[in-house]
């Protein structure tokens, strides 16, 4: 059960949807929704006028048995049909963590615990680092991929436990 399920259960859907229309009286900027692991979750988020989801977990420290992130993500994408954009946070910690995730239809990644680990190292140079070391190791893995810009990576860089098995011989 996803995050945003358990939120379902806890309140009324009407509810939510109120919640939803009384952030919208306050701003014009984008609304987001974060934690969402299925596909339903997907289709709601897109009906009640939502701006995008942002696919995450949030681990065993809440909820245990939560999908790991990264296998329900294509999911999430093919359920949005590109209604909205999906992005995607949770474990990304190396340029090739990116690449799977725009591989399998996020539109962006957030990154976490790097950051915050550059910060507590050695500050705004720390995060710099960081972020320029993601930013490296994605290119790289583009360039081995046969990836000219991030516009050219699709769901066929990338095979998921999913995919069947292919010969090669």
């Amino acid at each position: 059960m996803s995050f945003c399920a358990v939120a379902y259960c806890m309140a009324s859907e009407n509810k939510i949807l109120q919640e939803i229309a009384w952030l919208r009286s306050f701003t014009s900027l984008p609304i987001l929704i974060k934690g969402v692991l299925t596909a339903e979750d997907a289709r709601k988020a897109v009906e009640v006028g939502l701006d995008g989801v942002i696919v995450s977990n949030h681990g065993a420290r809440q909820l245990d048995y939560a999908p790991v992130a990264i296998s329900v993500l294509e999911e999430v994408v093919k359920a949005v049909a590109g209604a909205v954009p999906v992005l995607f946070d949770g474990g990304i910690r190396r340029g090739t963590d990116i690449f799977k995730a725009l591989s399998l239809g996020a539109k962006a990644v957030m990154v976490g615990r790097p950051v915050v680990y550059g910060l507590a190292a050695k500050g705004e140079y720390g995060v710099r680092r960081v972020v320029q070391m993601l930013k490296d190791e994605l290119e790289l893995t583009m360039a081995l991929a046969g990836c000219p810009s991030v516009n050219d990576i699709s769901r066929n860089h990338v095979s998921t436990p999913h995919d069947r098995l292919r010969s090669f011989m």
